[in-house]
């Protein structure tokens, strides 16, 4: 019979003096968590703490007397709570005294070991005793999102909201707690829909609240249409005198306007689950998570559920709240939104607004989400062809978090295969190709913002080719000619600005130098516009907010809703090297701005152009007439060099010969638009 080896920490009962004031009592751990508490030894700045008076440090253990509650840091606490295991009753019992946790005295060291007290292992950030979520009937649950406009504070009252309820602790560091994202906290804006569970106490009842605090532009809609799917109630923000979220004056009368006014969710607990997918992020080491609101029954870790869309079954493996980090609860009932991991690896398994429920219990699927309509396209490419499956994933992982862009795939002969996204507004896909570089470290090309066009064509023949009358373009490459179609028809959105009177002058000539119609203005106050314009989407989607916001120092604001379509004079603009087309550049313009627009890319193509052995013709054309052309000049040899007098029929034979070669070396000569010079004319075209 093995003689069973005594714990490390009880090793040492040698005599030692007091911890210093403001410290925990001193203990020891085994030589696991060395290299771990030598981090935390260094922690304390005070030159007494460094070490535990006539105690030297030994390998099976290390003084650790220095973790006062100030000086801890966070992740260090959540370091320690990964390293618990049976066993090391002492170090479960320092991590839950580093995090705050209510245990009583500090162990000693000749205590018995069933008197310290003892944790659970779990897998959540927060590592916080698992919730019975049983205790709240649905009668004491309200389900709310915060809607308003772009910089009405819904982020600044959510954090009101959370100091209030106690979720977090009230301190000046309280910015934008639920915008996680690098981009939201960069632009100072919300991008994406973020969930939180509330505990509130109200009259001697203890509620849930789940808060969904959404973004406010209207690029970004889709997130919100999405979060009301999960809510009975909104909370519209508004300009108001008496109440401030940024002072927190009459923030907790809101709490209670929620609990009366937001009525409680119409489910039923005793049926069968159903569960909506609203929302989703994937995880490289669990997999997809999901954003679940229970409309019916309970779901637990171990229930084998079953997806309506892919028909496939997965074993739960955990359930939980926003809190507003996660945390695991052992069950959800309906009427509760949380979040749910159940083995998903691959993100085209997990839909948004598909519905869930248990294995050989089927219900009828939730009616789910319409699918979003992109406004704006543009062209995605990895800047070197080994890194596409790495974009690929990238893409297809970001997707699965905003799911309202669209993939297609694509290829170009001078930038290789690559895709043409679909984005709600100029600002999505300016968030989506930042979130790419920020969160995956990917470097694409992106090329120039084009809109969806819509041609009416003109024969049943081509009709029935196509199978409908009015057909959809979105790649500029695929506009049909004129004679094939009856009239064509561009997107137009109804722009909002709000100006000082001061510049009302400049941003009309700048309204209508973009082909847009005003509809509206109204003075607000003595100083204030408002005007509205009924804008073609093509005319903004580039450079227009930039030059409102230059004209108007900064003041103006834009805003725009989807008008529907109107008759236009479009042509397809051709970009020929020497004759041969260049497929990148081809653009739609309406017919009134093709000379301008084709004679500045000429321009900024001639400059990006490397000079050849022979001459460059660059040319904007429609159909067959050139409308711009800019001239790249060939390197010359001065053949005449070897010259020195002599008839000059001599010297005019070398040049007729220099020039018949050049001009035989133009026919047989490919030119080849290096990858440089088109990132550069799509940027600045996009800059401009």
């Amino acid at each position: 019979m093995s003689r069973r080896r005594a714990p490390c920490w009880r090793q040492q009962a040698a005599p030692r003096r007091a911890a210093p004031s403001g410290c925990f009592r001193s203990w020891y751990l085994g030589r696991t968590t060395r290299g771990l508490l030598s981090s935390l030894h260094r922690v304390c700045l005070s030159p007494v703490h460094r070490t535990l008076p006539g105690v030297p440090l030994k390998t099976n253990g290390l003084c650790c007397c220095c973790l006062s509650v100030p000086s801890l840091d966070a992740s260090i606490a959540r370091v320690m709570w990964t390293l618990v295991g049976r066993g090391w009753g002492c170090a479960r019992t320092l991590a839950r005294w580093a995090t705050g946790a209510a245990l009583g005295p500090a162990p000693t060291f000749g205590a018995a070991p069933e008197s310290w007290p003892t944790c659970r292992v779990y897998s959540s950030a927060e590592f916080k005793e698992k919730l019975d979520m049983s205790r709240f009937p649905v009668e004491n649950i309200r389900n709310f999102s915060i809607v308003a406009h772009v910089d009405h504070g819904k982020s600044t009252l959510a954090d009101r909201l959370l100091e209030l309820t106690g979720t977090i602790d009230k301190t000046e560091n309280n910015k934008q707690v639920l915008d996680k994202l690098q981009v939201e906290r960069e632009r100072g804006i919300t991008v994406k829909a973020q969930t939180a569970s509330l505990f509130y106490n109200c009259e001697g009842k203890q509620y849930l609240l789940n808060l969904i605090d959404t973004p406010g532009h209207v690029d970004f809609s889709y997130e919100v249409s999405r979060s009301l799917s999960a809510c009975q109630g909104v909370l519209l923000v508004v300009d108001a005198n008496e109440i401030s979220a940024k002072l927190g004056t009459n923030v907790e009368s809101v709490l209670q306007a929620v609990i009366e006014r937001i009525p409680p969710p119409k489910v039923h607990r005793k049926n069968p689950l159903r569960a909506l997918v609203f929302d989703s992020t994937f995880d490289q080491y669990r997999g997809v998570i999901a954003n679940v609101a229970l409309f019916d029954g309970v779901v637990s870790k171990g229930d084998k559920i079953v997806s309506a869309h892919t028909q496939k079954t997965y074993e739960v493996n955990e359930v939980g709240v926003l809190n507003p980090n996660e945390q695991p609860t052992h069950k959800l009932y309906a009427g509760q939104v949380g979040y749910l991991i159940a083995g998903m690896k691959n993100v085209i398994e997990a839909q948004i607004g598909d519905t869930l429920y248990l294995h050989k219990q089927p219900v009828e699927p939730l009616p789910g989400f319409k699918s979003a309509k992109p406004m704006v396209f543009a062209g995605m490419y990895p800047v070197d062809q080994s890194e596409y499956n790495n974009l690929k994933s990238a893409i297809e992982k970001l997707t699965l978090n905003d799911s309202s862009v669209t993939v297609h795939r694509d290829s170009s002969l001078a930038l290789g295969a690559g895709w043409r996204l679909g984005f709600l507004g100029l600002l999505h896909m300016e968030v989506f190709n930042q979130r790419l570089e920020q969160e995956y470290n990917a470097s694409v090309i992106l090329t120039t913002p084009t809109v969806p066009y819509k041609a009416v064509l003109s024969s049943s023949k081509l009709i029935k080719e196509y199978r409908e009358k009015e057909i959809t373009i979105i790649n500029p490459a695929q506009f049909p000619d004129k004679s094939k179609v009856t009239e064509y028809l561009e997107p137009v959105v109804l722009g909002t600005i709000i100006t000082p009177d001061e510049y009302t002058g400049k941003i009309m000539m700048l309204c209508e130098a973009r082909r847009a119609v005003q509809k509206n203005m109204i003075f607000i106050d003595q100083n204030r516009v408002m005007l509205k314009y009924l804008f073609p989407l093509n005319e903004i989607v580039v450079d227009f907010y930039d030059s409102l916001k230059s004209l108007s120092s900064g003041y103006a604001s834009f805003d725009y809703e989807d008008a529907g379509y109107q008759t236009a004079e479009l042509v397809k603009m051709d970009i020929l090297l020497n004759g041969n087309t260049v497929e990148e550049l081809v653009t739609v313009v309406h017919k009134d701005k093709a000379h301008s627009i084709g004679k500045a890319i000429c321009e900024r193509l001639k400059d990006s152009l490397p000079r050849q052995l022979f001459e460059i013709a660059i040319q904007a054309a429609i159909g067959s007439k050139i409308i711009a052309r800019e001239t790249v000049k060939a390197y010359r040899k001065n053949v005449l060099a070897k010259c020195y007098g002599g008839d000059i029929t001599r010297k005019m034979k070398l040049l007729k010969r220099q020039a018949e070669g050049k001009k035989k070396l133009r026919k047989i000569g490919n030119v080849e638009v290096p990858k440089d010079a088109f990132i550069k004319v799509l940027k600045t075209r996009s800059s401009k």
